[in-house]
This record gives structure tokens, C-alpha cells and sequence, in this order.
């Protein structure tokens, strides 16, 4: 997968703050949606906090991988499918997780299939498309445009 295509994506999809933030949850945040965790140097630091452009990139990257692991555990075969269902798969896992992901129960059988229509439709069947119209049209766009 093109991990470069892929930040570029998220970094317009997510945004780059290099500081410290609450994101729309109230929940320490920074760099390309990194969520501050208790493993991190930056954990217990104050809003505002400026963050270098290369801890937010080793973060991204760790995310990155992460993020290809879990779609590799939901999609048995994701590293055989279109590369740019690749992109749009990955950069769902990297806004909902794999948690909020895999209730996407129909969208998984629609990926299975191939079938890159209903797979759109599912993607627009859902609460996250309702909380993220206009990244899930864009994403839903490019899914169609597969088939």
C-alpha cells in the first residue's frame, strides 16, 4: 500500500496539529489524530503543548502500522484487494477503529464479494456516515468509482 497516498488522505481528513488538542471527544490529541495514550512521552502534558513535526510523523507511522494490522484481522484478504480499496478501508480503520469498524458487518460481505456498489451503500447505511458526511462522501465516491 502506498503509505505516503495514504497520510496525504488522513492529513486532510483528520487535519495536523503540531500541538497538544482536545479532539471532538474532549480527548487529548495530536499530530494527524493521534489520541494521546498513557504510553506516551506527551501523556499528562498540557493543552497547547507544541509537538515536533518529527514526533508526529513517528506517531503517524506507529499509527499507520497499527492501522494495516487491524484491517488485515477484519479483511482476511486485504492485502489482495484493489489498492484503492485498500486506501478507503484503511482510512475508515484509522477514524472509527477496529471495534467500530467491524459492526460494518454487511460492508465486510459486500468487500468479500468484490462487489465495490453495495459496499458504497453500506458505507452510506450508517451512523458514521451521519457524523462524517463529508469525508464518508468522498470515500464513498472513490468506493464506487472501483466498480
Amino acid at each position: 500500500m502506498d503509505i505516503e497516498k495514504l497520510r496525504k488522505q488522513l492529513e486532510i481528513d483528520e487535519g495536523v496539529k503540531y500541538e497538544i488538542y482536545n479532539d471532538h471527544l474532549g480527548l487529548a490529541t495530536f499530530g494527524i489524530g493521534h489520541l494521546v495514550i498513557p504510553s506516551d512521552e506527551e501523556h499528562g502534558e498540557p493543552l497547547g503543548t507544541i509537538i515536533s513535526e518529527e514526533r508526529v510523523k513517528e506517531c503517524f507511522d506507529k499509527d499507520v502500522q497499527s492501522v494495516l494490522r487491524d484491517c488485515t484481522l477484519l479483511y482476511k484478504d486485504f492485502d489482495e484487494l484493489p489498492e484503492e480499496v485498500q486506501q478507503i478501508l484503511a482510512n475508515m480503520m484509522f477514524n472509527m477503529g477496529a471495534t467500530r469498524l467491524s459492526k460494518f458487518v454487511k460492508l465486510r460481505s459486500a468487500v468479500a464479494m468484490h462487489d465495490w456498489e453495495e459496499a458504497a451503500v453500506q458505507m452510506k447505511d450508517s451512523k458514521w456516515y451521519k457524523q462524517v458526511t463529508n469525508r464518508a462522501d468522498r470515500l464513498i465516491e472513490r468506493m464506487e468509482a472501483v466498480g
